[in-house]
């Protein structure tokens, strides 16, 4: 940030040796090493220097301004105080380092701060950013908001920082006093104001943080490539009170008029390609504190806030008036004075309570932020890079390169990750719900490859899933760390050649125990991802040593086998209509040959293979219907292209009924199957695994159909060209035909399904009588 500084203003400077002394008397500086001062250009109250020396040690320094002060005003000591407390906790703000109230050293009071390097951005518009970071430091910003305002004060150490409740009414009070102190002439619009604010008080103002004051986009340091917070500056106006008015200040951009424009920085962000709805960033703010995202009164905050921002207008100006002015553009301040004024008081006379649930299946402001970011980076990044790897597939036809991941996928994958577009499907570690995933699951649908870019391929999403919930410590280090980076993939081996595989109690691969390790044998096929190169391990389905009679589905174990364990072989890749999709690392036949693995390798316990296996696959059905849904759009869509371009007996193809009703069936198709996905995300978010297995089933089998009719009907519209290589259809359709296979086939799900809707029929009829 040493850009942003300026020498030191005439009416700021001080004695740089008396304080290069004092700070080498608090062992700050070694060797009474020397000095240099500049001064922040921003900054319009508690003048901000930057301290170096020549050991590339970098500090701030805040000090009150000189000469006669508003009372109450630039407490440094307050600023100090609570930093020291923060920082401590472990919130974002620089690392205060001592406050000194000897006004001998420098003239006034002042602290001293570790100097945080980062991205301070002085207009909230980000010109320059691309849209999706805009959107991600906005929603970086709203986070640490609502960290700070879940903080247990009580803990903080900060006894008598604030009054408590009735912070509205003391903040009305206060700014309508230090407006009256400064100002230079009366402005009817801040009395009216001042007057509404002081007769609409909240009927709530009870409730009590720690709240910020001041918290604006250009208060905080942004990490230097990453949309992440790492400091949050000027704690001037920091007290105790109610955290709506902090949201409400941070908002306030979104609801500035066009016209609006007197400082330069601050205009409004209508508009702005990224930048979130007010909306989004609540729901956003909401879903971190857990409360509901209805904000009654909020417009009673919008208007303090502008007729804070008033006040502090008034402020500079008056301080520019007396000469102790900390910035150089301090006199513009007095004409805005006014017109903030007027604005707030048509806020004033707004009904605005934030985002209403006026929808089916909502996504939380979070999920709509990262399905904004996912869209943004398939279009930019992943789309682009399709022909690049179906030419490195179509290179290595026969070379074993083939099962290595294209570089381009590996840059990607990189790209994602910095961005924190990574391992999106897991809730616990994206804080994403299943609802909020699945929308993400469709936009990753439309290229083969995408869900690998973010680390959400399958099987490796299942496996890890299972290995978050039913692992243990061990096994989870060892495993489910190096799989949620990156850094190697995995395979799940159930299905089996010699045995109906669609009733899975068939199962022949077994395992028993030999003191401390267990034995496998067996063969298996299907075992998808095991032809890539970074395939590490294996969970493998086994029928257990020890039968329990009793149940058919307590007699199989779930195991993980390190792949170049002596006895595991792979034995060929099978082919998908001819294709063996190495691009998902193929599909292979397995055999485990007295393959010997620690017992510490059993997943739960023996017997408990099904328990795991339908924790597991719940949300991996729901990502497959999605991601089916997905492709079933880009097949419409090439459809739709190809029946506008091509013409037959005189009319374009579209024109024709038959054509055009295929069009219509397969919207009616698409959106009935995504309703029916969502409803089973919600269903899953809500009543979990066990209880949505209807909703899962149902979706299992229609979301394949749906697909399947609506690619095939592509293709005949394309006619040779939809079975060749030259468009993505019959690859599509690969894809999509075998999910009516995997996870189980159409008729399995189907009898499930009739069963659960025949017991629930029988409860209704039992409820009746």
């Amino acid at each position: 940030m040493e850009e942003q500084t300026t020498p030191v203003r005439q009416q700021h400077k001080f004695s740089v040796d008396r304080l290069q002394r004092y700070l080498s008397a608090r062992s700050v500086l070694s060797n009474n090493e020397p000095i240099t001062v500049r001064q922040y250009s921003f900054g319009q109250s508690n003048p901000t220097f930057l301290i170096q020396t020549p050991s590339n040690r970098s500090y701030v320094l805040r000090k009150k301004p000189p000469g006669e002060l508003l009372p109450g005003a630039h407490k440094v000591d307050r600023e100090y105080r609570v930093q020291k407390a923060l920082f401590s906790a472990g919130f974002p703000v620089p690392r205060p380092l001592l406050h000194c109230t000897d006004a001998e050293v420098i003239g006034t009071d002042f602290y001293l701060m570790e100097n945080v390097k980062g991205r301070i951005f002085r207009d909230m518009r980000l010109p320059g950013v691309r849209a999706a970071e805009r959107t991600a430091l906005y929603v970086a910003a709203v986070e640490v908001l609502a960290k700070l305002h879940s903080l247990d004060f009580t803990s903080l150490n900060l006894e008598g920082y604030g009054k408590g409740p009735g912070y509205c009414r003391r903040q009305v009070s206060t700014w309508s006093k230090q407006y009256t102190a400064a100002a230079h002439r009366d402005i009817p619009a801040m009395n009216q104001l001042s007057d509404w604010l002081r007769n609409n008080l909240p009927a709530n103002d009870n409730e009590v943080t720690l709240v910020h004051g001041d918290f604006r986009l250009d208060n905080l340091i942004f990490h230097p490539t990453e949309a992440r917070v790492i400091a949050v500056l000027d704690w001037e106006l920091s007290t105790t009170g109610q955290p709506l008015a902090d949201l409400a200040y941070f908002l306030m951009p979104k609801y500035w008029p066009e016209g609006l424009s007197i400082i330069s920085t601050l205009g409004s962000l209508k508009g702005i390609e990224g930048i979130p709805s007010v909306d989004d960033l609540i729901s956003i703010y909401c879903r971190c504190r857990g409360i509901p995202s209805a904000l009654p009164e909020l417009n009673f905050y919008l208007a303090l806030s502008v007729f804070k921002i008033a006040g502090i207008a008034q402020g500079i100006y008056a301080r520019h008036l007396l000469g102790n002015a900390s910035a150089p553009n301090a006199a513009q301040f007095g004409h805005c004075v006014e017109p903030f004024a007027q604005y707030a008081l048509q806020l004033a006379q707004r009904s605005i309570t934030g985002p209403t649930e006026d929808g089916l299946f909502l996504q939380t402001g979070k999920g709509r932020a990262v399905l904004q970011q996912v869209k943004d980076f398939m279009r930019q990044y992943v789309l682009p890079a399709q022909q690049e790897v179906a030419e490195y597939y179509s290179k290595h036809t026969q070379s074993p390169q083939r099962w290595h991941t294209p570089q381009i996928i590996e840059d990607l994958k990189v790209r994602a990750k910095e961005a924190g577009l990574w391992n999106l499907f897991l809730p616990a570690v994206s804080g994403l719900s299943q609802l909020d995933y699945a929308y993400i699951a469709e936009e990753t649908g439309r290229c083969l490859f995408a869900p690998e870019v973010f680390n959400c391929q399958a099987p490796d999403t299942g496996n890890m899933e299972v290995l978050h919930m039913f692992g243990s410590e061990e096994q989870k280090e060892k495993w489910l760390e190096p799989l949620l980076r990156g850094e190697i993939r995995s395979c799940f081996c159930m299905t089996e050649p010699d045995v109906a595989s669609s009733d899975a109690t068939n199962m022949e691969c077994t395992l028993h125990r030999e003191e401390d390790h267990y034995v496998i044998n067996g063969k298996k096929w299907w075992s998808s991802g095991a032809g890539n190169a970074k395939c590490k391990v294996a969970i493998v389905m086994c029928r257990s040593g020890f039968q329990d009679v009793s149940s058919r589905h307590s007699q199989h174990s779930m195991i993980l086998v390190p792949m170049d364990t002596p006895g595991v072989k792979l034995v060929r890749p099978l082919t998908v209509f001819g294709q063996d999709d190495a691009i998902h690392g193929g599909h292979f036949e397995v055999h485990f040959e007295n393959v010997r693995v620690p017992s510490a390798n059993i997943i739960l316990g023996e017997g408990r293979g099904f328990e795991i296996a339908q924790g597991r696959l719940g949300p991996g059905r729901l990502h497959h219907c999605m991601r089916a849904v997905g492709a079933a759009e880009l097949a419409l869509e090439l459809l739709c292209q190809r029946a506008a371009s091509r013409s037959t007996f005189g009319k374009k193809l579209y024109q024709h009924e038959v054509v055009a009703h295929w069009i219509a069936e397969c919207r009616l198709m698409i959106e009935q199957t995504r309703l029916l996905t969502l409803q089973a995300a919600h269903a899953l978010d809500t009543v979990g695994s066990r209880a949505a297995r209807k909703q899962i089933a149902m979706i299992k089998v229609a979301a394949a159909r749906m697909a399947c009719k609506v690619v095939d009907i592509a293709i005949q519209v394309y006619g040779g060209a939809g079975v060749s290589g030259d468009v993505p259809l019959a690859q599509i359709y690969s894809y999509v035909r075998t999910l009516r296979i995997a996870d189980g086939p159409d008729e399995v799900h189907l009898s499930s399904i009739a069963g659960l809707e025949l017991r629930d029929q029988l409860k209704k009829a039992q409820a009746k009588l």
